[in-house]
């Protein structure tokens, strides 16, 4: 837990450094998922115009979509805007690296999945995963674009890639409706693959989401947060006491009277 908002800005911004340039070095890229909202816009303002977080190998990055709503791309809702906005407008990114979801095509989807496997699939077996996924929690414990209850709709597309006699494959990325509408979705399985998950958590809103996430009974399906357990990756939240409000006691302010009837000089025995 950081003292403030801007303290788990400045921590996640720093790791997210690190691991890229780590990436780069170990596999020649980095693979990067980003998520919307407005916490995430404030950690990208300042990978972009703090200078001690220039220094991103944004030219060696493949920046994907965690999730996105299925709105026009300049939508105020959509996570391409947030993004584009601070990032794809200012960073070297090469435009073939910079992988939007086009989610009001009916095979968004499928389309995502097949280009994360193609852009993946040319490291060695085992890395073939995202590197860093940035995600937050919503209120009611939803993360990933992934509502309470919302079934991710199975691929219009064969799983096994159209090779009948092929094993299936499982799904990466899904449709899935809500009452807040719909949405195209990294699923668990490739977010739990991925090398480092962060989530960010930061204000009195995500309160509730942080009581869903460490409660041991609740549902991944009630509270898709809790399905978010990397299987061979770290998995690190950067959060605020002011999200934790309803998990931490706050200490009462000290009696000013107590204080003033206290020995000025007190022993210890």
């Amino acid at each position: 837990m950081t003292a403030d908002p801007d303290e788990a800005i400045e921590r996640l911004a720093t790791d997210l450094v690190e691991h890229a340039n780590n990436c780069v070095r170990m596999f020649g890229d980095f693979h990067l998922a980003l998520s919307g909202g407005e916490e995430p816009g404030r950690l990208y303002r300042r990978l972009m115009f703090a200078p001690e977080f220039r220094w991103i190998p944004w030219r060696r990055t493949h920046l994907w979509f965690v999730a996105e709503r299925v709105v026009s791309l300049d939508d105020p809702a959509s996570t391409f805007r947030v993004v584009n906005d601070f990032i794809g407008d200012h960073a070297d990114i090469p435009p073939e690296q910079f992988h939007p979801i086009f989610a009001g095509s009916p095979t968004a989807a499928e389309d995502y999945e097949v280009r994360l496997r193609e852009h993946l699939g040319w490291r060695e077996k085992g890395q073939d995963r995202l590197d860093f996924v940035l995600l937050t929690v919503d209120e009611d414990g939803g993360t990933a674009g992934l509502a309470p209850h919302a079934r991710p709709m199975p691929a219009a597309t064969s799983s096994s890639h159209g090779d009948p006699a092929a094993p299936p494959v499982e799904q990466l990325v899904a449709r899935t409706e809500s009452p807040a509408g719909a949405t195209v979705s990294m699923l668990p399985p490739l977010l739990n693959a991925a090398r480092f998950v962060a989530i960010l958590a930061a204000g009195p809103a995500l309160a509730g989401g942080l009581v869903r996430a460490i409660d041991p009974d609740a549902d991944p399906v009630a509270a898709p947060i809790r399905a978010i357990r990397p299987q061979a990756g770290e998995l690190k939240w950067y959060v605020d006491p002011l999200a934790c409000r309803d998990i931490m006691p706050v200490e009462p302010d000290p009696d000013p009277d107590a204080d003033a009837d206290a020995d000025p000089d007190p022993k210890v025995a």
